[in-house]
């Protein structure tokens, strides 16, 4: 009898192991990504005009700063998405490849530089008082953040992913 219950629970292990195993191998839901695919999330600030408000608001601005204000978010506009790769770019050397690199870090030193430069001139139309709320207020980065999301359910010898191309 003993036999028996122990071979009836070795079954009911082995039902509950495929139907465990089968609920892994089903296909992910229709729209949804493929298994092995990178998600994007994009974690959006207030927009543009909230901003524009709620430093109107903390630095109590006057008309005449407006001007100022305007040239200074418009500065702080993040910049588009990012170029795709070119075609071509896996024949290229790795001198080749350190030189495109160099090439985007003076393009982003550039926008820097811009964005700084707006900065600066905002704030000096700003009085004392409003200089020490401007520089109490949370670092904001540009309005935007992404965070990527990596879903790595292929195993070695999957296909590569987005990120996995070299440049």
């Amino acid at each position: 009898m003993t036999h028996s219950k122990l071979r009836a629970a070795g079954v009911a292990a082995v039902i509950a192991l495929a139907a465990a195993g089968a609920s892994f191998a089903q296909s992910p839901p229709p729209g949804g990504p493929a298994p092995g695919a990178m998600r994007m999330m994009r974690l959006e600030g207030p927009g543009p005009e909230a901003r524009a408000q709620r430093l109107r608001d903390i630095l109590q601005l006057t008309p005449a700063q407006e001007p100022a204000l305007k040239a200074f978010l418009l500065a702080q506009k993040p910049p588009g998405p990012p170029a795709p790769p070119q075609a071509g770019a896996k024949a290229l050397t790795t001198p080749e490849r350190l030189d495109r690199q160099r090439a985007r870090l003076v393009e982003r030193l550039a926008a820097f530089d811009q964005r700084a430069a707006a900065s600066r001139t905002f704030y000096a139309q700003l009085t004392p008082s409003q200089k020490k709320a401007f520089d109490a207020l949370p670092q904001e980065g540009g309005g935007h953040r992404e965070i990527r999301v990596e879903r790595r359910m292929m195993g070695p010898g999957g296909p590569p992913m987005e990120h996995d191309r070299p440049e």
